[in-house]
Order: C-alpha cells, then sequence, then structure tokens
C-alpha cells in the first residue's frame, strides 16, 4: 500500500485527506504539514487514521513515504519540490503556477531524470488537456478565459496596485487581459488552471489569459479556444466552487484525487 505525505492541510488538503482516510483509498496518509500549526492538528483530529505532524516542510520527505501531495501555495513548491525529489520521492503538484518560473521548472525536469522520480499535475478545474497536448505542435493560438464571482479573486496580489474595488462591482467587469505567466504571478491562488493549460500547450508568454468578476454568478467558468493546422477546439467548464474555498474549483479536488488514487492502485487507465 502506498504512503502519502500532505503539505497543505486547508480546504483542499483537508479533502485529499479525508479520502484517503476512508476505507475504499489504496493507500494510507502517514505525514502531514501546514505552516498553520492549528490547520494541521484541526485536520488530524478529522481523521480515523491519525497521520504525524511533522515540524517542518522538508521533514516530509525525509520519511519512509511514496509521494508527496502538494496543496499549500506556489512559495511551498519553491521551496521543498527539489528536497523532495532529491529524497526519491515523487511529487503531485495542485499550485502548477509555479512552474512558470523557467529557473523551477528547468531545475525540477533535470531533478527527476537524475533520481529517476515522477512529478504528477492533475487536471485541475478545467477539462480537455489530452486534446490541446495532442495538437500541441500545430497550435498557433491558445487562450483561457475565467469567470468568477468577485469574492473568489479577493486577496490577489493583483488589488495591491489596482483601483478596482471588487464589493463595488454590480455587473460583469474585466479585472485582467494579458498572458498566462502574468496571470499565476499575479493572481497565485486563482488561476492555476491557466499555468497548466499553457504547459499542455504553447507556453505561458504565448497564451492568453482574461478574467471576469460576475457578481451574478454562482460558479467558476473557464472557456478555452485553441486554434491551429489541425483546426480549431473550444472547451467551455462551469465548476461550483468549493463550499469551504471559493477560489478553488469542487472539480480540481476531484482531479487531484483521482490522480492520487491512479498512482495508488493497478486499476486499468484510459487515455494515459
Amino acid at each position: 500500500m502506498k504512503r502519502i505525505a500532505l503539505l497543505g492541510c486547508g480546504s483542499m488538503g483537508t479533502q485529499i485527506a479525508l479520502t484517503i482516510d476512508s476505507n475504499d483509498f489504496p493507500a494510507v496518509l502517514t505525514h502531514v504539514y501546514d505552516a498553520s500549526k492549528a490547520a494541521s492538528s484541526s485536520l488530524v483530529e478529522k481523521l480515523n487514521n491519525k497521520p504525524e505532524i511533522v515540524e517542518n516542510s522538508h521533514l516530509l520527505s525525509s520519511q519512509h513515504i511514496d509521494i508527496v501531495v502538494e496543496a499549500a501555495s506556489q512559495d511551498a513548491v519553491k521551496d521543498v519540490a527539489l528536497s523532495v525529489l532529491q529524497n526519491k520521492k515523487d511529487l503531485m503538484i495542485m499550485s502548477v503556477g509555479a512552474l512558470l518560473d523557467e529557473s523551477i521548472y528547468d531545475i525540477l525536469s533535470d531533478a527527476c531524470k537524475d533520481f529517476k522520480k515522477t512529478i504528477y499535475l492533475p487536471s485541475g478545474a478545467i477539462a480537455g488537456l489530452d486534446g490541446i497536448k495532442s495538437v500541441k505542435s500545430e497550435l498557433e493560438s491558445l487562450s483561457i478565459t475565467t469567470t468568477k464571482h468577485p469574492r473568489s479573486l479577493k486577496g490577489a496580489k493583483f488589488f495591491e496596485n489596482s483601483d478596482i474595488n471588487l464589493d463595488k462591482i454590480d455587473s460583469i467587469t474585466t479585472i485582467f487581459d494579458g498572458t498566462a505567466k502574468e496571470a499565476v504571478s499575479l493572481f497565485p491562488a486563482n488561476i492555476n488552471v491557466a499555468a497548466l493549460l499553457s504547459l499542455t500547450g504553447i507556453g505561458s508568454k504565448q497564451t492568453k489569459v482574461r478574467i471576469l468578476a460576475d457578481p451574478n454568478t454562482d460558479k467558476n467558468t473557464h472557456h478555452i479556444e485553441a486554434s491551429g493546422k489541425f483546426g480549431k477546439m473550444t472547451f467551455t467548464i462551469e465548476n461550483f466552487p468549493d463550499k469551504n474555498n471559493p477560489k478553488t474549483s469542487r472539480l480540481a479536488i476531484l482531479s487531484a484525487i483521482e490522480t492520487l488514487k491512479k498512482y495508488c492502485s493497478d486499476e486499468i487507465q484510459i487515455g494515459t
């Protein structure tokens, strides 16, 4: 049975942990860490099988485990990912935006080869990535338009230098229009889907991103358009936000759980 360590005990990490803790999941959660000791303690209290709370994030990868699951932040990825691979553990990353830092991407790619380990990237809150990947060599344009309720965007770095008041938005408003590289830097907790899309397709500087705030929506909607020599693809995904964290779509959590389940089981894989 696979042994899992969890980095990040917030809303997403908690849902992943509760699923692993269920009787029918082919793995065991053995260690957890969160920058907030209260968050990690609160999580452990909810579980039947009590994982050990380690004192710092780097201790996760020194344990007798198979994979570290990151559900914390881009900064956590930049801080911990290399040591996980160096300790010869696999890694699953939810904060994919960290990989748009080219130096981080190159370092981790080399580490995967050097230490013969794998980084897993769940599809998150979008779909259609297999299709995008299959036409990558013929892609000429790729864009994603994300629409969320204003409350889902609160706290983003973008608003530190913006005059936009999210509380006063009363109709659909364009918040951002630029590249995936810019978007992921300014909205690190909101738009990891753009990072994943750009890594699958034509890169973060060529992938266009629009972020809309709609006070009348109860969904996180992602509309993807891809075109090139192959023809054209469009995908629209309407996700309900996670009830405990509106910045995260329920689909993102489900994709993380499914990716982890595939890693831990011997079942037949479709489309992989």
